[in-house]
């Protein structure tokens, strides 16, 4: 390999993540099987430190390592588009509502059992540990 090659511990430290972290993008297809010295050390080359910070901020979008396996195939995929894209981003921005969504329903729940206890008596007279504990409740078993 030639001197502009990094050792796992040189991408790791300038991408700033993990040698962990590399090595399980590395298994997962989300950054190339580097080359090897003779001594079986890998040896990446520099674009693999932007390769990873593209992964980390896409993770950091809440896109999950399909879609950004996705993501990167899109962006060496001669009859994609920015549209292609932007449909994944979208899709991604949709996911996002609904979860935000449960959220917003859950904590209004939550809200609703914290204001119904006045934080007196045995926890076996608590109206929030009762709530929990009505039967066939309306999101059953999860």
């Amino acid at each position: 390999m030639d001197s502009t090659s990094l050792s796992i511990g040189e991408v790791a430290k300038e991408a700033g993540v993990g040698v962990e972290t590399v090595r399980f993008y590395e298994r997962e297809g989300l950054v190339p099987e580097p080359g090897r010295r003779p001594s079986g050390y890998r040896q990446y080359p520099p674009d693999t430190v932007r390769r990873i910070r593209f992964v980390q901020r896409a993770k950091e979008l809440g896109f999950t390592l399909r879609e950004i396996r996705e993501l990167l195939s899109l962006r060496v995929a001669a009859d994609k588009t920015c549209a292609d894209v932007r449909d994944l981003a979208v899709a991604k921005l949709t996911d996002v509502d609904r979860k935000l969504g449960e959220l917003a329903r859950m904590r209004a729940a939550l809200a609703s059992l914290a204001a119904s206890c006045t934080g007196e008596g045995p926890t076996a007279e608590c109206p929030l540990l009762d709530a929990l504990d009505v039967q066939g409740g309306s999101d059953g078993d999860r």
